[in-house]
């Protein structure tokens, strides 16, 4: 197997110092922490999905602090409209012509909380956001800031008064994370923290833009052996031909899911990947983008449960590594 670069050491660095300071927020949750970063180091935009209350937008605002760049957040509602999130051109009149104001969308990392409470039309207007890096209003093309990532907030479908994401906008999002509930231990010790004043309003900036730019680009560098190009197209291959999936992941899913595994190649100090690392994501890369056929919808299955179904059928070649 290769040796670890430098390269690799410089990336673990980075993360272990953000981590630690996302850590004297978000209590007990060292995985989603974790993933997020992978996420963030592959350029990926984030999904958390879970009930009110357990912590998904204070992750989001954490990561948003650790990190010294320019962040917005949009509150999504029903009455929230495109121009809300892309901005607009308006009218002046001291040079008689259109002039584009910014609108929220323009920064390095975007909170949008509850995604799934606004119209269909206006979540499409993240759609070229989020794939292109770009806004076009009135016909011309704004490029956003690099870099450029959208944490967004959604509550699960049976809550009241959502509105489900398309596939397409699904498929965008790299990972979907979910945080749960904090253990008995856990949950003391956040009243703890919280009692005299809420660790977020300290929380400092560990890094800069430019950091992450550069740990976005040493990712990439990360070694993956043919044999593991052949595994992660084995894992994404078999959902196109699952009996209880009406649609599998697309090529989008295996480039992501190979780009997550460099990444936590990475944070763990190696520069080649593992079918571990794969192994570990596969479910956040990938379940939100398969669509359940409507029997087994029906019978409660679950894409994550598919995911582990495939992941114990597809071999590993001895090669990988």
């Amino acid at each position: 197997m290769p040796e670890p670069p430098n390269d690799s050491a410089e990336v673990r660095e980075l993360s272990e110092r953000v981590m630690a300071n996302i850590e004297k927020v978000i209590i007990g949750k060292r995985e989603v922490v974790e993933n997020t970063l992978v996420a963030l180091l592959c350029g990926g935009h984030v999904l958390f999905e879970d009930i009110p209350g357990v912590g998904k937008t204070t992750l989001a605002k954490a990561f948003a602090r650790s990190f010294d760049c320019n962040y917005k957040r949009i509150q999504f509602t029903p009455d929230l409209l495109p121009a809300d999130v892309t901005g607009v051109s308006i009218y002046d009149q001291s040079t008689s012509s259109f002039r584009f104001r910014p609108g929220p969308v323009f920064a390095n990392i975007l909170l949008a909380d509850e995604i799934n409470r606004a119209s269909p039309k206006t979540q499409s207007s993240l759609l070229e956001c989020m794939e292109e890096r770009q806004v076009t209003v009135d016909g011309i093309t704004h490029p956003l800031p690099d870099p450029f990532l959208v944490f967004a907030t959604q509550n699960p479908l049976e809550y009241e008064g959502v509105y489900p994401l398309p596939e397409s906008q699904l498929d965008r999002f790299f990972l979907r994370l979910s945080i749960g509930y904090p253990t008995d231990e856990d949950e003391i010790n956040i009243v703890k923290h919280q009692q005299q004043q809420h660790p977020l309003d300290s929380l400092a900036a560990v890094a800069n833009d430019s950091q992450i730019t550069r740990a976005q680009s040493l990712i990439r560098e990360t070694h993956v052996s043919d044999a593991l190009h052949h595994y992660v197209h084995g894992i994404v291959s078999a959902t196109r031909e699952h009996l209880s999936l009406f649609l599998g992941a697309s090529p989008r899913g295996s480039l992501s899911l190979t780009r997550a595994g460099q990444a936590r190649a990475a944070l763990s100090g190696r520069g080649f990947v593992l079918p571990d690392d794969v192994k570990a994501l596969a479910a956040p890369v990938l379940a939100h983008r398969l669509i359940l056929q409507p029997e087994a919808r029906l019978a409660g299955v679950q894409p994550e449960e598919i995911i582990r179904e495939i992941l114990g059928k597809v071999p590993v070649d001895e090669r990988v590594g």
